[in-house]
């Protein structure tokens, strides 16, 4: 996994999170009893932790943005497979370090169902029908790709993608879903 890359938004709200543990602790503290102690501090390590994940997970959400523009899409018939070119660009106020494209495709074939597509007869098949002959042919694909930068991408700066998706060749009305997300 790349390690995210953290700008001074983020390094405020580990800070922030850090000062509210060490002031939860120093309360907790000043307890009585030692097993008060020792859960009041405790509680105060799961508050700040789970509250300084959380605060790092929206931040990266909301301060690293990127669009993907000037996006084309070509078939190549001979290897089955789908390309998908374009740039990467920075909309937000924060550089980024790398980009996440998850592509996804939907066949969206009308007649994909059959006759017993949804019933199965339980009865004995004395003939050999041609279910038990057919394949499974999974009706979407997925992948997944990983842009890193060599250098940061700069605030309305754009870098070139691309990538292959394998598209087979019984997809028909394809739907074509496309979602990046940055950090």
């Amino acid at each position: 996994m790349i390690m995210p890359y953290f700008t001074i938004v983020h390094w405020l709200a580990i800070g922030f999170f850090l000062i509210l543990f060490i002031g939860l602790a120093f309360l907790s503290a000043k307890a009585k009893s030692p097993s008060m102690i020792v859960g009041g501090i405790f509680a105060s390590f799961l508050v700040s932790t789970f509250g300084g994940v959380m605060s790092i997970v929206v931040l990266e959400k909301y301060t690293k943005i990127g669009k993907m523009t000037g996006v084309k899409e070509r078939r190549i018939l001979f290897n089955e497979s789908l390309f998908i070119e374009g740039y990467i660009k920075n909309v937000g106020k924060f550089p980024i370090k790398y980009c996440t494209i998850n592509v996804k495709l939907v066949n969206q074939d009308r007649r994909q169902f059959g006759k017993g597509t949804f019933f199965k007869s339980a009865g004995f098949d004395l003939f050999g029908g041609k279910d038990k002959k057919k394949q499974a042919k999974p009706n979407t694909v997925q992948k997944e790709k990983v842009i890193k930068f060599k250098n940061l991408l700069k605030p309305g700066h754009a870098e070139v993608f691309s990538m292959s998706v394998p598209y087979p060749s019984y997809f028909k009305n394809t739907l074509i879903i496309k979602k990046m997300s940055c950090h």
